[in-house]
Parts: structure tokens; C-alpha cells; sequence
């Protein structure tokens, strides 16, 4: 069977080494992103905790679908502060050939701890979301809710490494769609049932975590209601007083509970501040566009 030309251009990707990378340009991602920007129209808080000179790791709370605030979020910082973060990414994003790639380009890698190391070595500012997968795979009602399982490797590396954490908490993408079918309900549906018994899709599906809602935006279209983003970079937490516990799963979770707890603060205080904004509603604001 001959194999294409993008099997083997997404081989060579796949295996490039990460740190052979050369970002697009500014220029680039604004023209890419105009649409996007204009629509959701994002506000910015917080620019003073960013050191383009001090590397971090930004932890962030994953919104619905995962692709509305996070592209945003990368312009911002690439264009107020100089700074491109390099995000790890869940690895079923690499199993979509065309959107792997996307990927990759931007700078995006494999979300391991290998990958991890390799980038902290080198310096990076990294970018990671430890809801993964199951939490853009939103469920009715979940809206900003980290979902996070037992998952302390973000924790771990940034103490083996003396990373400082900035928690960034976005606001707004879990309001664009209502969740009309989740994997509860494919899970309990008479086709769902039939196929969860495949060993092969529990695999793929993970046992049902990465199952996608289908959701309805505007009126009963797919396209996102243009609500206003709301995006925070908290205060950096000083990992100092855990060096050389990188493998103490105490010192993790310790470590892990006081990202989440700033994470939830700054969920919350940018809900508060929109709600007394008395900003326009997404239907006035469709219309004025």
C-alpha cells in the first residue's frame, strides 16, 4: 500500500525535536486569530505578573471544546509581553492529522512529562491544562469546573524544575453553548450501550471522558454566542519551600490545592466582576455587530 506524502510529513513532525522550533510570526497570528478576536472581543488582567524573562508554567482551566480562549490567550501573551508559551496538549490532538500539525506549528507538544522536562531544561515558558481532554468534554452543569482527577505531574515538574505557577483563569467560553447531549446520555442511549461494550471504543473514548458533547450556540446552530472573554494571570506561586520534594506526592498535592484554590478565586471574581460590569447580553451585543 503506497503511503502519502502526509503520513510521511505528519511522521517527520511528530518526531522533529521540540525544541526546533520557530514560532510564527506576530504579524501572522493576529491576521489568523482577527475573527476570533473581534468576536469574543477578550479582556486581559494581571499583565503585571509576567516576566518574559523569568519562565513559568501557566496552569489554566480548560473551558468547552478547549479551542475558543486558548488560541486568544497564546496572542496575548505573545503580543503584550513577548511571550510564547509552548503548550502541552493531550495526545489525541496528534492523532488528527491536519490539527496536529496546527499544532506543532504553534509551538504545541505531546503533553508528557519527557516533553515537560525537555522544555523547562531549555527554559521555556510552558502552558499546560491539567483537566486535559475530559475537561473540554464538558457535561451539562460544568461549567468552570476543574476537573482534574488525581493528576499532580504539573506540580511535580514545576518543583523539580523551581518553576515559578501562574494560574490562569479564562472566563466566557463556557457560556457560548449549551450543552445538549453528553456522554451520560450517549452512555445510557440504546447506541451507546451497543458500542461501550467495544473494548476498542471505551479505549478511544477513554471509558467515556473524551466523549464531545453536542451543544447548540446561537438559536439551535452550532456557531458560538459571541460572549466577551474574561482572562486573569494570578500572582506567581513560589515553589521554593517544596525543592527536592519532586517526588513526594504530599508536597504535589499541597502544591496542586493552592493552584486549584487561586484558580477557583480567579473563576470567580471574573464571573463577579462581569455580572457587575452589566455588560451587554451576547444577543445585543450580535445585534450592534
Amino acid at each position: 500500500m503506497p503511503v502519502s506524502k502526509r503520513t510521511i510529513s505528519d511522521k517527520a513532525t511528530s518526531e522533529r525535536d521540540i525544541l526546533d522550533f520557530t514560532p510564527p510570526s506576530l504579524a501572522q497570528m493576529e491576521r489568523a486569530l482577527k475573527l476570533q478576536s473581534v468576536y469574543f472581543d477578550p479582556q486581559f488582567f494581571g499583565w503585571e505578573n509576567i516576566d518574559r524573562d523569568r519562565p513559568a508554567l501557566y496552569v489554566g482551566n480548560h473551558t468547552i471544546y478547549g479551542t475558543l480562549d486558548a488560541p486568544l490567550i497564546y496572542l496575548a501573551l505573545y503580543r503584550e509581553k513577548g511571550v510564547i508559551p509552548r503548550f502541552l496538549g493531550d495526545s489525541f490532538h496528534w492523532k488528527v492529522p491536519v490539527w496536529g500539525k496546527l499544532l506543532t506549528d504553534s509551538g504545541a507538544v505531546e503533553g508528557n512529562r519527557k516533553n515537560c522536562t525537555r522544555l523547562m531544561e531549555a527554559g521555556e515558558h510552558v502552558f499546560v491544562f491539567p483537566g486535559g481532554g475530559r475537561e473540554v468534554a464538558k457535561r451539562k452543569g460544568e461549567e468552570y469546573k476543574l476537573t482534574w482527577k488525581t493528576r499532580t505531574g504539573f506540580a511535580a515538574m514545576a518543583i523539580e524544575h523551581q518553576y515559578p505557577i501562574i494560574p490562569v483563569a479564562s472566563v466566557g467560553a463556557d457560556d457560548t453553548f449549551d450543552v445538549l447531549f453528553d456522554t451520560y446520555d450517549f452512555q445510557q442511549s440504546i447506541l451507546g450501550r451497543l458500542l461501550m461494550k467495544s473494548k476498542a471504543v471505551r479505549e478511544q473514548l477513554r471509558d467515556g471522558d473524551v466523549f464531545f458533547p453536542l451543544c447548540k450556540g446561537i438559536g439551535i446552530t452550532p456557531i458560538p454566542r459571541p460572549e466577551r472573554f474574561y482572562v486573569s494571570f494570578g500572582k506567581p506561586i513560589d515553589t521554593s519551600e517544596f525543592a527536592g520534594q519532586a517526588r513526594n506526592l504530599e508536597a504535589q498535592w499541597q502544591l496542586r490545592k493552592r493552584v486549584a484554590d487561586a484558580l477557583e478565586s480567579d473563576i470567580a471574581q471574573l464571573r463577579e466582576y462581569r455580572k457587575e460590569a452589566a455588560l451587554p447580553s451576547w444577543r445585543e451585543r450580535l445585534i450592534k455587530r
